[in-house]
């Protein structure tokens, strides 16, 4: 069994829910607090023994590449003026196996993942949506290939979800639990309507898939949205092998919305040693002129 060593990271997204801001930039490099969403993702993918990864992106996303390249110039001018800890932080963006592949037009997820092909070969690897960031004592990507070294089988990462919000992920339709947290899966709805929702599992951003589902890929149809849907070609490689889901108990932050983003800056910031003094303060003095 080959192990896991590669993740796709796709980000060819417009990010029209935060225009103006992502209309010259890239949505993936909107700030938490002082570091940009993408790169925490990444932070994710080396923490769990991750070697190389590759960013699916698009047309305005130069910002991305720009922010894991080397700038002498910063260096330098950080080097004369003494500023380690800031050179440090700048330079460690810089030392990684980082692949970027055009997705030259918008198909889906489905589509951004098949892009990846020829970079991830014939070995498993994880998916790593943007918009969800992992809180856990284990990193949520290790513990989905810590999932796949035992099973041997693609596990897909989900969490209890509100029964009303399931229209708005991609849901299984589990089959049995085989042990604590780890389900075998009977089927996948994407964004079903509450009332026809098999369970309130929802896939959250983080997939760990065998190389079969490329073929899957390449055979799927466009499904909502007339994109090419990953849940629907897992759905299909289920019917030829078990794909499991790896039930999340950490903190899982949505920053695909505008009210989770500023969520998310708060209680990351409240946690930032720069900040959080400071930000408690302005939230108790705030909340004491407010009704």
């Amino acid at each position: 069994m080959k192990p896991v060593r590669k993740a796709i990271i796709p980000a060819a997204g417009l990010g029209t829910r935060f225009l103006p801001a992502t209309k010259a930039l890239a949505k993936e490099m909107l700030p938490i607090v002082d570091k940009p969403t993408i790169q925490f993702i990444i932070e994710e993918a080396l923490a769990s023994g991750i070697e190389d990864i590759v960013i699916v992106d698009g047309k305005s996303k130069r910002s991305i590449e720009d922010h894991f390249d080397s700038n002498p110039e910063l260096e330098n001018n950080l080097k004369e003026k003494g500023k380690d800890e800031l050179l440090k932080l700048v330079e460690e963006t810089t030392d990684i196996n980082l692949y970027f592949i055009r997705q030259s037009h918008p198909r889906g997820l489905g589509d951004a993942v098949l892009t990846a092909k020829s970079f991830i070969g014939d070995e498993p690897f994880v998916v790593m949506l943007g918009d969800d960031l992992m809180a856990d004592e284990t990193p949520l990507t290790k513990q989905l290939i810590d999932r796949y070294n035992t099973t041997g089988e693609s596990t897909l990462a989900v969490m209890k979800v509100p029964h009303e919000q399931v229209s708005e992920y991609g849901v299984i339709a589990p089959e049995k639990e085989v042990e604590d947290g780890l389900h075998q899966v009977n089927s996948f709805v994407e964004k079903p309507k509450p009332e026809d929702a098999p369970s309130d599992l929802a896939i959250i951003g983080r997939y760990l898939l065998t190389p079969e589902i490329f073929e899957e890929l390449e055979n799927t149809k466009p499904g909502k949205g007339n994109e090419i849907q990953l849940t629907d070609a897992i759905d299909s490689l289920n019917k030829r092998q078990h794909v499991y889901a790896h039930e999340f108990k950490g903190k899982r932050f949505d920053i695909g919305s505008k009210i989770g983003f500023l969520t998310t800056n708060i209680e990351y910031g409240l946690n930032h040693p720069q900040t959080g003094e400071a930000l408690k303060q302005y939230i108790k003095d705030l909340a004491a002129t407010l009704d």
